[in-house]
């Protein structure tokens, strides 16, 4: 659990980095990004920075390369804007969140669309077997009688 410091400096952060990407840093590798969280350590030291790529492959390893050499630029901003006296140190992490989702989406569909198969299957399905399972008492015939008397 972290502190609400803590929680108000990571927001805080995510607020920067998004800002500086979308007007100061221009480097053309850096495709359509999103920064989705920021995960500050306890002792504001380690700040990791999650984000997410619009694109193919190759534009999320170009915007990955991109972040990387603007770290120091992003790091500088930070401290300047938090007024901290120390800086924590950026880890960018590409965000799985929206693969996963999409994969879940996708299993959860294949659920449906199978569930809806069993549910017509059921639709003109009758028993196995006789329609009335139990076992009745056995009634006696009516000559059965006569002759145990």
């Amino acid at each position: 659990m972290t502190s609400p410091r803590v929680r108000k400096i990571a927001d805080r952060i995510r607020v920067i980095v998004a800002e500086m990407l979308e007007r100061r840093i221009k480097d053309p590798r850096l495709g359509f990004i999103t920064i989705t969280d920021v995960r500050l350590t306890g002792d504001t030291q380690q700040a990791t920075i999650f984000y997410t790529v619009l694109g193919e492959e190759a534009d999320q390893a170009s915007t990955a390369a991109a972040l990387e050499s603007a770290k120091g630029v992003l790091r500088s901003e930070v401290g300047k804007q938090l007024g901290m006296r120390h800086v924590p140190s950026l880890t960018f992490v590409h965000d799985a969140l929206p693969e996963n989702a999409r994969h879940l989406d996708e299993v959860l569909a294949k659920a449906r669309q199978s569930d809806e198969a069993v549910a017509a299957a059921r639709a003109n399905a009758s028993y196995a077997g006789e329609t009335d399972p139990y076992k009745k008492p056995r009634e006696l015939d009516a000559d059965e009688d006569d002759s145990s008397s």
